[in-house]
Parts: structure tokens; C-alpha cells; sequence
């Protein structure tokens, strides 16, 4: 394959991402780094560190769309964003102590279980609910556009979402995805945020978290510009495209679109780690 096909299908492959990354909250990083390591070859390692990239330019594409429309909630992203950081430093310098078949197994391990969780049924989870004592105290509460209108919601279980936010960042750090699946799940499932609140919410977040991981890769030598600047403008080109759309998309639909990316993923991802391929 010549350098310049090469680059070609990774803008391509990235775009995508990109896309499917604004939809869901995951970040773009969900899919570039199965592709880079599966249908290209790349070493995981610098897969994850173009990925970690590739998730800062989706955060930044993304985000300022959402704000701007008045999906995402600021004040939600940078409380959590102070347990993501730390997590995603924590797995960063963890990250080179462990086997590239052992990260690609527990890439997978993770999708499976956002995927379960996205495809699960429970009763009163897309109801808004009532702040609680803490949310109230913090002001976390807001309201978001639906159909024309602005609806209000409220939060809830904010040190469990705090906690959950600690792993997601750790995962950032270690499999370069931005965590936005687990982020998602934590926000939707525990604080009881409305979805698309939480996609947007996670996709504002994402960048901080992969940007604090990504310094710990960069000084390791794993992020490659041949790699990392064709990932990176096709993630920037299908977020924006994403973000444009997600305003018009049904939440059931985005969740149909998220647990069924993640699982296709995890079952590949499980099978090249297991099999040594990876």
C-alpha cells in the first residue's frame, strides 16, 4: 500500500469515527483504534496515541456546536472533568506497563459492557427527574432544547458519578478512546441525565481528558504525525457533520446507533487480543 493510499483510508476510516463519535458521545477513538490495529496494522500504542488526538479534535468540534445549540451543560462537564483528568494521567503511565494483548482485550471488555448497557431497558431511565440535595447546592440542573422548547431537568448521584468519571478517565489514558462510552453510561444511567444532555456533555469533556493522557504518550514516542494528522482532520470533518445532525436524531436511535457500534467492536477486539493479533 502506497503512503499516499495509506493516508487516504485513514482520513476516511477517521471521518467516520468522527461522526459516529459526535452522535454518541463516544469520542471517535471508539473506532480508530480498532481500525488502525485491525485493518491497517498499526501498533496499538500508536494507534491510541493518534486516537488520544483525534479525540481532542472531536471534543473541540463538537463541543462548540453543542454549547452553542445549548445541549451541553458547562457546569456538569468541569466538575467531572477534575476526577476524569486525574484518571486519565493514573492510565496513561500505566498503559506502558502492560502487554498491547492485554489492553486490546480490555478495550473490548469495556465496549461489551457500554454496549450491554446501552441496549438495556429501564423503566423511567429517559424520564427527567428532580435534582437532590447536593445537585441543588451546586446548581447542576438546567434545562435543554427539545422540539423548539427549552425542558428542564434535574441531577442526581453526583459522588457516583464523580467516582465512575475517575475510571472513565483512567480508561482514556490506557486505551486512548476518550472514555465517552463509560462517561455516557455514568451520566445517563447514574446521574440521570437526560442522553443526548449526556453525549453532548461527554463530547465537551473528552477533550480535557484525552489531552491530559495524551502529553504522557507523546513524551513516550507513540504519537506518530504520519498517522496522527490524517486521523485528526477526519475526526474534526465528521464531527462537525455529526453535530449538525444530532439535534434532528431521536435518543432511541442513538442508542440503537451506540450499542450497536460498540458491540460489533468488542467482539473483534476480544477475539485479535485472545488470538494474539494485536
Amino acid at each position: 500500500m502506497t503512503a499516499s493510499a495509506f493516508t487516504l483510508i485513514l482520513f476516511a476510516v477517521s471521518a467516520l469515527a468522527g461522526f459516529l463519535g459526535a452522535l454518541t458521545g463516544l469520542g471517535g477513538g471508539v473506532v480508530v483504534v480498532p481500525a488502525l490495529t485491525l485493518l491497517l496494522g498499526v501498533d496499538i500504542r500508536y494507534a491510541i496515541g493518534a486516537s488520544l488526538v483525534s479525540v481532542i479534535a472531536t471534543s473541540s468540534g463538537a463541543a462548540a456546536a453543542y454549547v452553542r445549540e445549548g445541549f451541553s451543560n458547562i457546569r456538569i462537564g468541569m466538575l467531572l472533568e477534575i476526577a476524569t483528568t486525574l484518571g486519565a494521567l493514573a492510565g496513561a503511565f500505566l498503559a506502558v506497563h502492560i502487554t498491547t494483548h492485554a489492553i486490546a482485550i480490555i478495550f473490548g471488555l469495556v465496549l461489551l459492557q457500554a454496549a450491554y448497557q446501552s441496549f438495556k431497558s429501564e423503566h423511567g431511565a429517559h424520564e427527567t427527574v428532580e435534582s437532590d440535595t447536593l445537585s441543588r447546592k451546586l446548581r447542576l440542573g438546567s434545562t435543554y432544547p427539545v422540539d423548539g422548547e427549552m425542558q428542564s431537568y434535574g441531577v442526581r448521584n453526583v459522588p457516583a458519578g464523580f467516582s465512575l468519571m475517575f475510571g472513565a478517565g483512567a480508561l482514556s489514558g490506557l486505551l486512548g478512546i476518550g472514555s465517552g462510552a463509560v462517561k455516557v453510561i455514568a451520566m445517563d444511567r447514574a446521574m440521570r441525565i437526560p442522553f443526548k444532555v449526556s453525549t453532548t456533555t461527554s463530547n465537551f469533556m473528552i477533550g480535557v481528558t484525552a489531552a491530559a493522557s495524551a502529553g504522557v504518550y507523546l513524551s513516550r514516542g507513540y504519537v506518530d504525525p504520519r498517522v496522527a494528522m490524517p486521523v485528526m482532520l477526519g475526526v474534526l470533518g465528521g464531527a462537525l457533520l455529526g453535530a449538525r445532525i444530532l439535534s434532528r436524531a431521536r435518543a432511541s436511535t442513538l442508542r440503537m446507533v451506540f450499542g450497536l457500534v460498540v458491540l460489533a467492536l468488542a467482539i473483534e477486539m476480544i477475539a485479535n487480543g485472545i488470538l494474539g493479533k494485536v
